[in-house]
């Protein structure tokens, strides 16, 4: 049995912000007290390793101590993932690639978090489900949001409870607009139906990006951490990502694993 509180950033599409994702999270839980242990599955990208090496060199270049994972590593075999699974950490972030592959699906099946990031629009909406081209009604869910699904009940059958699926709305329009309302309708129909609630995500900011050379976030910067000049977006950016992980029940979390 996984020791870990298993969180699993997953979509088969690209570009949807899963890494950007998982290594926020990852560092605002260690910024929380908690141990975080780190996998990435994209052997192809591998941004999120990349980014944890980007950290390892900046922080002994400055002189500075950061909060680092317990382990990190790319997993690219399904053999290894037992051992991997069973790391001795609060929390275990897991960065999967934008395919189907089958240790991607072996990794949703034992999440205890399941967060999917979508760009808000139907252009990434299809990686959830299938909409009427005429009338934009929800048709049936996708490949993946069934193989969530199968996950799902094969979890709640083995542990008698059923994998926490969370749909992260990223790079919200920053006013309200009618493709934004429709795109709303369409996820609350389709999450009732498939089991997944959703929840604004990450903005496309800026700051986001910009850290990411140096292995850093929002999570990091103080008065001894600001390779870039610090902004009041930068301010309400770390206060969106606080507001995340309020809504993904991740500071309850770290208080009980303490």
């Amino acid at each position: 049995m996984p020791k870990a509180h298993i969180i699993v950033v997953g979509n088969e599409k690209g570009g949807a912000g899963k890494s950007t994702v998982a290594t926020h999270l990852a560092t605002a839980l260690m910024h929380e007290g908690a141990s975080v242990a780190i996998l990435d599955l994209d052997v192809r990208q591998r941004s999120t390793e990349r980014f944890l090496v980007n950290r390892e060199a900046w922080s002994k270049s400055q002189g500075v101590q950061l909060v680092q994972p317990t382990t990190h590593r790319c997993l690219e075999e399904l053999a290894e993932l037992p051992d991997a699974l069973a790391v001795e950490a609060d929390f275990l972030v897991v960065d999967t690639p934008g395919a189907d592959t089958e240790l991607s699906r072996a990794v949703h099946q034992a999440a205890d978090l399941i967060l999917t990031p979508m760009n808000d629009s139907f252009v990434d909406f299809d990686v959830l489900g299938v909409v009427d081209p005429v009338t934009l009604e929800v048709i049936r869910p996708s490949i993946y949001s069934e193989t969530v699904w199968e996950a799902r009940k094969s979890r709640a059958m083995q542990r008698g409870r059923a994998i926490d699926w969370v749909v992260l709305r990223n790079r919200l329009a920053p006013v309200e607009a009618r493709n934004r309302r429709r795109v709303d309708e369409r996820l609350a129909t389709l999450g009732r139906r498939v089991g997944f609630r959703a929840i604004a995500g990450l903005r496309d900011r800026v700051i986001y990006r910009e850290l990411f050379p140096f292995g850093l976030t929002v999570s990091d910067l103080t008065r001894g951490v600001r390779p870039i000049q610090v902004s009041m977006g930068h301010i309400v950016a770390r206060q969106e990502l606080r507001m995340l992980m309020y809504e993904l029940g991740l500071t309850a979390a770290v208080a009980a694993a303490e």
